[in-house]
């Protein structure tokens, strides 16, 4: 794993790419930032860029060795400033709205040129509720008002979620109910569908916004196609050999589960919501491939 250093005693090479990451969070929108993190350090090292980390505690281990390791919060940006030092590019995950203008003032007065913020879908329905209410929506505003060149990521669920306990809440009791008795129990069992993206090819679009200027000033929308619940089941018994068994549920069912394991009602909401949905809608899917010379 990377080695954890006070900001102050950083090396400064040129072209540092900084990553951000928080504590995992239940509430709608919220990424896994460390299992993307990894992925994006892995990426980034391996195309030749210093890689500096700002994690959380809860995030501090499983990096890659060569990965400079700062333990704190870019929530917390005025204990943190030295750490934007020798910073070209920020992927900036995790960040909150009562926290990210003194964030990107640190940044920009240190010279960091190019900031790629993970956000959610929020904004996509945020934007029709009083600013005041705004979550999502503020940071991104946030961030394009600040004078740094930037690249918005709005992602489907991530696929790791179920390990790392962030939103949504499909799939997040999976782990525990398939160990104990290899049975999965949830609401739409038989034509639920949900859009998730795998945390990798999430890291490769912030790679790609990170150490490019062809995205400034876009919003990429990373999405995967939706997929059943039948076959995010059986991808999991094809990957550990075992039969698993599946229950169907009502969404009251499920949401009695998921109250008690702590999900907020906002978040079972959107989870429900999208599981049927995505179901009821979902067409055919058809792939056309044209080769062009």
């Amino acid at each position: 794993m990377g080695v954890s250093r006070s900001p102050q005693s950083l090396p400064i090479p040129e072209g540092v790419k900084l990553l951000t990451v928080v504590a995992p969070s239940k509430d709608e929108g919220n990424s896994p930032t460390g299992l993307v993190g990894r992925h994006l350090a892995q990426q980034l090292l391996a195309a030749g860029d210093p890689v500096r980390v700002l994690a959380e505690p809860a995030e501090c281990s499983g990096w890659p060795n060569d990965v400079h390791l700062v333990t704190g919060s870019i929530r917390q940006p005025l204990a943190f400033g030295g750490i934007f030092a020798g910073v070209d590019a920020m992927f900036l995950a995790g960040a909150h709205p009562a926290t990210v203008e003194p964030t990107l003032a640190l940044a920009r007065d240190a010279g960091v040129r190019r900031i790629v913020l993970l956000s959610s879908h929020g904004p996509e329905y945020e934007q029709w509720n009083p600013p005041e209410t705004w979550y999502w929506l503020a940071i991104e505003r946030a961030v394009e008002r600040c004078g740094i060149a930037w690249t918005h990521i709005r992602p489907s669920a991530v696929m790791g979620s179920v390990i790392s306990g962030t939103y949504p809440a499909t799939g997040s009791d999976w782990p525990d109910s398939i160990r104990a008795e290899g049975t999965v129990r949830e609401a739409f069992w038989n034509n639920g569908h949900y859009p998730f993206i795998h945390e990798d090819d999430l890291a490769a679009v912030a790679a790609a916004a990170m150490r490019t200027d062809r995205y400034t000033g876009s919003i990429l929308e990373a999405v995967g196609l939706p997929l059943s619940t039948r076959s995010r089941v059986r991808s999991i018994a094809d990957a550990i050999g075992r039969d698993i068994r599946g229950i169907d549920m009502t969404a009251a069912e499920s949401r009695a589960v998921w109250q008690r394991n702590g999900w907020p009602e906002g978040a079972i909401d959107v989870t429900l919501y999208a599981l049927q949905e995505y179901g009821a809608r979902l067409g055919p899917v058809s792939k056309s491939v044209t080769a062009t010379r």
